[in-house]
């Protein structure tokens, strides 16, 4: 099956095909010159395909690692490894580094500042993966191949003056999640009531905003309001969040099944 075929199987498309081909390239570059090659940061999304295609590229899975700089990373990256590279040696070829930006806490920049702040300079996401947002600092996952521009260049997000450093990856200050617990009972475990559940709205808002292709169920874009969840899923809207089925309970006397849920805020 060549190149064209796999992305057309894993239903690739836009900016999406041409993130997956370069993954392609990035493996078989590995294979043929005997070198580690690493992507640029990925979505959850583009993760979850990556994954899809590499399998039906027949690539083995212990050819490369998924790493965003530290374990439980959202945004990150593949690394393809040669046949003398072991997985358990691969971040010490890793192409990830890590930045501090301090600032006055009196400042307060948030997450979208800094966002806002890197693509005014010319930086595009894929060069960034998470941004660790703290009270006077944030630490940024960043490519190698950026990291002078940014220690040079990078001033200021929104209102405020910044002081850019590399550091070390175990110096790393990654936040504590914002989470909120939901309890609430749903006539059934389709994905409209729960999503209506877990972004309280309407059962019929919820059911919309799946047709509209603006949710996605374990990082997958899902337009099936009549899915069935699992504890564990994963289910995040477009302009709204996400959150995670932890635990389904037993039925009341009314026919309901109790659920928890955990929202990230």
């Amino acid at each position: 099956m060549d190149k064209g075929q796999l992305l057309d199987r894993v239903g690739a498309l836009g900016e999406d095909r041409l993130v997956l081909a370069k993954i392609l390239d990035r493996a078989a570059q590995a294979l043929h010159r005997n070198v580690p090659a690493a992507t640029d940061f990925l979505s959850p999304q583009q993760q979850i395909q990556a994954l899809d295609l590499l399998r039906l590229a027949e690539v083995p899975s212990s050819s490369y690692v998924l790493t965003g700089g530290y374990e439980g990373a959202e945004r990150q990256l593949f690394l393809f490894l040669p046949d003398w590279l072991e997985p358990e040696d691969a971040l010490t070829d890793s192409p990830i580094r890590v930045l501090r930006a301090a600032f006055r806490a009196a400042d307060a920049p948030g997450h979208r500042d800094f966002l806002g702040s890197l693509m005014g300079i010319g930086i595009v996401r894929e060069k960034i993966g998470d941004i660790l947002v703290g009270p006077d600092s944030a630490d940024l996952l960043v490519l190698e191949s950026v990291e002078s521009f940014l220690l040079q260049s990078w001033t200021s997000a929104g209102r405020a003056k910044l002081n850019v450093s590399s550091i070390p990856p175990d110096c790393l200050h990654i936040p504590a999640t914002k989470r909120e617990e939901i309890r609430d009972t749903v006539s059934s475990l389709r994905l409209d009531a729960v999503t209506a559940s877990g972004f309280r709205m309407a059962r019929g808002k919820a059911a919309d905003l799946i047709a509209a292709g603006r949710v996605q169920l374990n990082w997958r874009e899902c337009a099936k309001p009549d899915r069935l969840l699992q504890e564990g899923d994963v289910i995040s809207a477009r302009g709204y969040g996400k959150f995670k089925l932890t635990e389904i309970g037993r039925l009341t006397k009314k026919g309901r099944t109790a659920i928890t849920l955990m929202k990230y805020v």
